[in-house]
C-alpha cells in the first residue's frame, strides 16, 4: 500500500505487467493477439499491439528479469519526476523503443517480439541520470555497484542477448529504450545534465 500512495503510477504499471504475463502464459488467444508483428503493424494490422507487446512475456525468466530491473528503480523514479512525467517517459519509450525494430522488420513476416524491455532499460538510464552513484546490491554480485555501472553491464547483457536471440524478446529494444528514456528526461528536466555531471 506504501507503493501505491508515493508512485502509484509505477505501481499500476507493475501489477499490470504481471498481471497481463500471467494472462498470456495461460492464453495462447491473448498472447497471439498482444505480441508485435511488424510486417503486420508496418501494413496498418493489430497496430495497439506496439503497446500491448510490451505488457506480455516470452517467459517467467524474462518475466523476472524486466520487473527485478523494473523494481529497483522505477518506484523511485517516479518520486524523483512526478507521475504523470513517469507515465509519459515509460509508455513513449514503450513506443519509441519498438519504432526500430519495426522498420528492421517490416518485410519479415515471421518476426515477432514482446516484453517490457525498452520502457524498463528508459526507467534505467533516466534513474542514472538523476542518481548515477547510487549504491545497488545486486543478485550474483558479491559487492554494491554504482547504479551507473549497472546501467553498462545492462547493455552488454542486451547486446549479448540481441546476437544469440533465438526467440520473440525484442532484446535491440533496450538500446533504443535506453536512449529514449535519457531524451525524455532531459527533455522534462534539461538541469539533469548539469545535475549528473556535477554527481562525479
Amino acid at each position: 500500500m506504501e507503493l501505491l500512495q508515493y508512485a502509484p503510477v509505477a505501481s499500476v504499471i507493475f501489477i499490470l505487467t504481471i498481471a497481463t504475463s500471467l494472462w498470456a502464459f495461460n492464453d495462447e488467444n491473448i498472447y497471439a493477439r498482444f505480441i508485435l508483428n511488424p510486417y503486420g503493424v508496418s501494413r496498418g494490422e493489430r497496430v495497439y499491439a506496439v503497446i500491448t507487446s510490451g505488457f506480455i512475456h516470452k517467459d517467467w525468466n524474462h518475466l523476472l528479469f524486466n520487473m527485478f530491473s523494473y523494481f529497483f528503480f522505477a518506484f523511485q523514479l517516479e518520486e524523483l519526476i512526478g507521475h504523470w512525467q513517469f507515465g509519459l517517459l515509460y509508455m513513449l519509450s514503450l513506443i519509441l523503443s519498438d519504432l526500430p525494430s519495426i522498420q528492421k522488420h517490416k518485410e519479415d513476416i515471421w518476426y515477432n517480439s514482446l516484453g517490457a524491455s525498452g520502457a524498463v532499460s528508459a526507467v534505467i538510464f533516466s534513474y542514472i541520470m538523476y542518481n548515477p552513484l547510487a549504491s545497488l546490491g545486486i543478485m550474483f554480485i558479491p559487492i554494491p555497484i554504482p547504479a551507473w555501472i549497472f546501467g553498462i553491464l545492462y547493455l552488454v547483457y542486451c547486446h549479448f542477448a540481441s546476437k544469440h536471440a533465438r526467440d520473440n524478446v525484442n532484446h535491440d529494444a533496450h538500446l533504443f529504450g535506453a536512449i529514449s528514456g535519457l531524451v525524455i528526461t532531459i527533455a522534462l528536466s534539461p538541469h539533469v545534465v548539469h545535475d549528473f555531471i556535477t554527481k562525479f
